[in-house]
């Protein structure tokens, strides 16, 4: 057991979790469940955390403390696992007993008491928060209130302008790029102005856009950037910038993690209104408050602009679409191809339609189950059938369900994202599944290439397109994320 615990110990430091969670499977299997084994069960469950399958490991970390109570690394992994399910109050329980054992044994955590203080602090401004939404619910949008013209134009800014401070044009979105690549942020009275936009026209879209794309023409489809601006810029030099004649669609988790997501979202937001025909952005897992409030952008929009601006975000991300049906046209204008794009994955029910898709109320924050949480969360897996996911959330779905579920809709195949990939990008389920993952070297730290996928009318075939990462600025991804992550 020792060797082969060893040996995904050289994994983790490596930051290839799969493989370290391999290895310490292999180490449990090795030999019977006893005290010696919750740390393989705790390593196992911290991996699980890295490659965010905090479902599994919230299940390890329980079996850890089940063979070892005194194992004091597994409550801190538990707790891990409850702060990314917010199980805040779970995590609390958690950090209160590693306080509780560290007394017991004479040992000492200088943070301990940091975490429980912050924890409490999270459960409290939730409470609150959750109180105030009820009236904040029956106040109108703020693309309806807000009132930029209001705004003054300091004499000292230097930045980009909107033609006539209300039109998006490619000389702003040109600016804006060469601005924000030089560490400045874009005036909030343009934010505002670009937020106001873009929510009165995604407020009128349905939850599924039919795209057409026409005889011989090309369309890239963008997997994760998770504020990534950099490797953003980077897909633009090597595929070339948004235009009618190159059209986009970014398909979820924007933001959160890297810590250049305000630039990201913008600069997309801008494009959608330069382009809205040939422009497309889909909701992901974390264009949501929980996720937000965690992960860093929420911390790095007010940190840069306020706490309005980040509320103005929130009830953007509530009306960007969930899902694109892509059709490849033939040279007469009759349909060949169809796929469907969404960032997680199909669903617990069989017979869902695209036309449910479409009626999905989307405009609030996601449930716990059903269609919008799973859209937005659920994952392949190479068996058939369908079991709860690892991550906690939704389910994994198998090659049967994806296989009856393009029958019943006539697609030919789906793209989804919201898994990293070694190579960016995954084929399974007899080409049935792709999985497109667009930020390299994911944290910093995942060493994984990014992809895109492009695809040609009428044949939709897709072409994958990998690149590594770039530099970028010396500011660490989660620089802005709630400081319990960053103490676990």
């Amino acid at each position: 057991m020792e060797q082969l615990k060893s040996e995904a110990n050289k994994y983790f430091r490596l930051g290839k979790y799969t493989d370290a969670m391999d290895y310490y499977t292999k180490a449990i299997e090795a030999e019977p469940l006893r005290k010696e084994t919750a740390p393989c069960f705790g390593n196992r469950s911290f991996a699980a955390c890295k490659l965010e399958q905090y479902g599994q490991a919230l299940q390890d970390a329980h079996k850890a403390i089940e063979l070892d109570p005194y194992y004091i690394k597994a409550y801190y992994r538990r707790a891990a696992a409850y702060m990314a399910l917010n199980q805040h109050k779970a995590a609390l329980d958690d950090f209160k007993k590693v306080a509780e054992l560290q007394e017991h044994f004479k040992s000492q955590d200088k943070f301990i008491y940091a975490k429980i203080k912050e924890c409490e602090k999270l459960i409290h401004r939730l409470a609150f928060e959750r109180a105030i939404s009820v009236e904040a619910k029956k106040e109108k949008p703020l693309a309806y209130t807000v009132q930029c013209d209001s705004i003054p134009i300091e004499g000292s800014y230097e930045g980009p302008k909107l033609k006539n401070n209300k039109q998006v044009t490619l000389e702003f979105v040109e600016q804006l790029i060469d601005y924000f690549k030089n560490s400045h942020i874009l005036h909030r009275r343009y934010v505002l102005e670009i937020l106001c936009q873009v929510y009165k026209y995604f407020v009128e879209q349905p939850s599924l856009i039919d795209v057409n794309i026409q005889y011989k023409k090309k369309f890239t489809v963008v997997g994760d950037i998770h504020g990534q601006f950099f490797d953003l810029l980077n897909i633009f030099k090597i595929n070339g910038l948004p235009s009618e004649e190159n059209p986009y669609l970014f398909n979820g988790d924007i933001v959160d993690r890297g810590s250049f997501s305000i630039e990201c979202i913008l600069l997309l937001l801008s494009f959608k209104i330069l382009y809205p025909k040939h422009f497309y952005i889909s909701r992901g897992n974390h264009e949501t408050h929980t996720m937000n409030q965690m992960y860093g952008f929420e911390g790095e929009c007010k940190h840069k602009y306020s706490a309005q601006i980040y509320e103005f975000f929130t009830q953007v991300f509530q009306v960007l679409p969930l899902a694109h049906c892509l059709t490849g046209l033939n040279e007469n204008g009759t349909p060949a191809k169809r796929v469907l794009v969404m960032h997680g994955g199909l669903f617990s029910q069989d017979n869902v339609k695209l036309d449910d898709i479409r009626k999905i109320d989307r405009n609030k924050q996601p449930p716990n189950d059903g269609l919008m949480c799973e859209i937005l969360w659920s994952d392949p897996m190479l068996v058939d059938g369908r079991v709860v996911s690892k991550r906690g959330i939704a389910i994994a779905f198998g090659p049967d369900v994806t296989k009856e579920f393009c029958e019943n809709n006539n697609l030919d195949y789906i793209i989804r994202s919201h898994e990293v990939k070694q190579l960016g990008y995954e084929v399974a389920h007899g080409g049935q599944c792709i999985t497109v993952f667009s930020a390299p070297n994911y944290c910093d730290t995942m060493g994984n290439q990014g992809a895109i996928v492009r695809l040609e009318a009428p044949s939709l075939r897709p072409d994958f397109l990998r690149f590594d990462a770039v530099s970028h600025p010396d500011m660490k991804p989660m620089a802005y994320a709630n400081h319990l992550l960053n103490l676990l």
